[in-house]
């Protein structure tokens, strides 16, 4: 977009970065474009993105397909960088205090990997679980750990309508 810059009448061309790209969501959940990965620890997405499609440069695809805008927060942590976040967050020494109380939903699912069975409560409920901050934290990281994979073969394809819409 053409900016003055200065104020002078002096038109420049700059980037617009309000412009943002959004996969859609169909083919979000389109299963054969997609495999699942487990991010190990220190594991960073220009890691990813060379093992996979052999150019630490592509980060962004992976980034981009897992709805991940800010990779210093939604990208898990290492144990120093978790404990640091724990630490700036709670304060130093209550990482292990109580975050939240919780209960097994009433119906539906009664268990699950992920926690998703289980509801927020008060400390009064019968059978409460006590949730630590600590836990709290570590079960978003699990969570974060879980990422999509864009299949190489698709990624030529993906990258050019990435650059055709970005181009406007």
């Amino acid at each position: 977009m053409a900016y003055d810059v200065a104020g002078d009448g002096n038109y420049k061309l700059l980037p617009n970065i309000l412009r943002r790209v959004k996969l859609r969501a169909g083919i979000r959940s389109g299963s054969f474009l997609f495999d699942s990965y487990d991010v190990t620890n220190g594991e960073r997405p220009e890691d990813i993105a060379f093992k996979l499609y052999g150019d630490p440069e592509l980060h962004w695809v992976i980034l981009m397909t897992n709805n991940i805008t800010d990779r210093f927060y939604q990208w898990p942590l290492t144990q120093p960088q978790l404990q640091a976040h724990l630490e700036d967050k709670y304060g130093a020494g209550s990482e292990d205090d109580v975050h939240h109380y919780e209960i097994p939903q009433s119906s539906g699912p009664t268990s699950s990997r992920d926690f998703s069975h289980m509801v927020e409560c008060n400390a009064d409920e019968d059978n409460v679980s006590i949730i630590s901050n600590r836990e709290y934290e570590e079960r978003k990281q699990d969570e974060y750990r879980q990422i999509k994979l864009l299949d190489p073969q698709f990624l030529e394809t993906f990258v050019e309508e990435f650059e055709s819409l970005i181009k406007g």
